[in-house]
């Protein structure tokens, strides 16, 4: 990737401070040309600010940090570090899991994709096992996600495979300032929502055709222990997948 393509990460962060691997967020950045990171604080009680500052200092001008007055939830946490990375001067912007169950490898994989091309403007990774890829999921989730996949599939209208894999990274464009411009329905079903805004669009706004979206399969990808989300969270989410799904349908016939 030219290095003029600048890409800025967004990582999300509540009371990560034991579990965000420094070292390996630092050989990131040294090793993929033009990447740049923001770690967002969501409010975090532990030492989690103290390492983003520690972050920042051993590469300075290419690790930063935004932080939020309190906790407000990942979907809040990775809107406003969009917004914030779209403030500067990155040709493309994403977000990325704190455990990095995505592992650098990659990233750096999915960062080459964006070289030279213009055939798509969003670029998702998706969690697909296949022989000759190591994805490590534990099975109750994986069952489950295909549940919620399937039913994300159907409110956006498009056979996305993997809508809540932690890694994705979108193109600048009008149309994705103006899916940011709103907070989210819901904490954990945001990457449905801010698809289906894309593809919707808006009066005056174009939308992101399917056909530019594309879904690459990694090749590695591990299931990290601690995750937030709980059963009753599960529920909320079904019940805002129906809501998102009632919101897509009003905003295509006012279009």
């Amino acid at each position: 990737m030219s290095t003029l393509d600048v890409v800025v990460l967004v990582v999300p962060c509540y009371n990560e401070a034991a579990r965000l691997d420094a070292a390996a967020f630092t050989t990131m950045v040294d090793e993929i040309a033009g990447l740049n990171l923001l770690f967002v604080d969501d409010g975090s009680l532990d030492d989690t600010a103290e390492v983003h500052q520690r972050l920042c200092a051993a590469r300075p001008g290419r690790v930063a940090s935004l932080v939020l007055p309190c906790n407000q939830g990942k979907a809040e946490a990775v809107r406003q570090g969009l917004l914030h990375a779209l403030a500067g001067p990155a040709a493309w912007v994403g977000y990325l899991d704190a455990d990095l169950a995505t592992p650098p490898s990659e990233v750096q994989r999915l960062c080459t994709l964006l070289a030279g091309q213009d055939q798509f403007d969003v670029l998702l990774a998706a969690r697909v096992k296949l022989m000759g890829r190591s994805i490590d999921r534990n099975a109750g989730r994986h069952y489950l996600g295909r549940v919620f996949a399937t039913a994300a599939s159907l409110v956006l209208r498009m056979p996305v495979y993997d809508t809540q894999c932690g890694a994705k990274l979108l193109r600048r464009s009008t149309a994705l300032t103006h899916a940011l411009a709103a907070p989210f329905r819901g904490r954990w079903t945001f990457d449905v929502e801010l698809l289906g805004r894309l593809v919707t669009g808006a009066p005056g706004i174009a939308p992101v055709p399917p056909q530019r979206i594309h879904e690459e399969p990694l090749l590695v990808w591990r299931d990290v222990g601690g995750s937030k989300l709980n059963p009753t969270q599960v529920l909320q989410a079904g019940l805002d997948l129906a809501l998102i799904g009632r919101d897509l349908a009003r905003q295509r016939r006012a279009r």
